[in-house]
């Protein structure tokens, strides 16, 4: 099993309504992609304020890292991709197996 995290940073000009236009299409990316196994997400509750600016995190989950290989150059995932390309100020992705 692969995990593939990513975390988002947003421009501060970010509106509310496009963060939620980014988490409903990053959401259903797992009904267009067959290769994910599992997927979820939240924002950023921790006490301890080392986010270093980091709001969302999604946790995209693959049975073998060839699963994740056909996921990134996916045409729905490009589409994403464009979606969330002005609002980013920042991402970190960041893969490992279990």
């Amino acid at each position: 099993m692969l995990r593939h995290v990513v975390l988002f940073q947003w421009k501060p000009d970010t509106p509310t309504a496009a963060v939620a236009e980014i988490e409903a299409a990053f959401a259903a990316l797992p009904e267009k992609i067959p290769e994910i196994a599992g997927f979820e997400f939240g924002t950023d509750v921790s006490v301890e304020g080392l986010a270093d600016g980091f709001s969302h995190c999604f946790l995209v989950s693959f049975a073998t890292a060839a699963d994740r290989d056909v996921y990134l150059p996916h045409p729905d995932h490009a589409a994403f991709g464009e979606l969330i390309r002005p609002y980013l100020e920042r991402v970190l992705v960041f893969d490992y197996e279990i």
